[in-house]
């Protein structure tokens, strides 16, 4: 007894799934130096502030830009909003987990919306330099000041520019056709 068949031989019960395609989604060349690229400038911006307000305002002095801006140094030794402070380890441990989850996501995923690149470099780059004063220094230095804000610096800018530009890419992908 013959089983049947379809076009080219292939049994319909027992049929191979195709081989699998190359993803599109994977960053490739162009997205990586992009995003290392943005990533270096974050760091090296972040760092040149830092050091140029650590040489030039002291801690706690008050140094006003505009009526709801100034320059006010201190050192944080928490994360957002000055949390987690005598938990420096924890800290470096967790910053350093999210800068690999943020490489393997965009090994995976980096072709899939032309914000990833960016996003990703100015949160990795973020991290990274905060990270940097913190096994350096022990904190980061914050220093930019906006009135009825917590002090902050230009990496965490850095940071929540790229979770902005990760949500926008995040819903282009979205709404984009299959």
């Amino acid at each position: 007894m013959s089983t049947p068949t379809m076009r080219g031989g292939r049994s319909p019960i027992y049929e191979l799934p195709e081989a699998p395609r190359p993803d599109a989604q994977r960053a490739g060349l162009l997205e990586w130096v992009g995003m290392l690229a943005i990533a270096i400038v974050a760091v090296a911006a972040d760092q040149i502030t830092k050091s140029l307000a650590t040489r030039t305002i002291d801690r706690g002095e008050v140094v006003q830009l505009l009526p709801f801006f100034d320059l006010r140094r201190i050192k944080n030794t928490g994360i957002a909003f000055g949390q987690f402070t005598q938990q420096q380890s924890i800290v470096m441990l967790l910053t350093v987990a999210a800068i690999a989850w943020m490489f393997v996501f965009f090994a995976r995923s980096g072709a899939r919306s032309p914000f990833f690149p960016p996003a990703v470099g100015l949160l990795a780059g973020g991290a990274l330099s905060n990270l940097v004063d913190r096994v350096r220094d022990g904190g980061v230095t914050d220093f930019l000041h906006i009135h009825h804000w917590p002090i902050f610096n230009l990496a965490d800018s850095f940071i929540v520019l790229g979770v902005i530009l990760l949500l926008l890419g995040l819903v282009q992908h979205e709404r984009a056709p299959s």
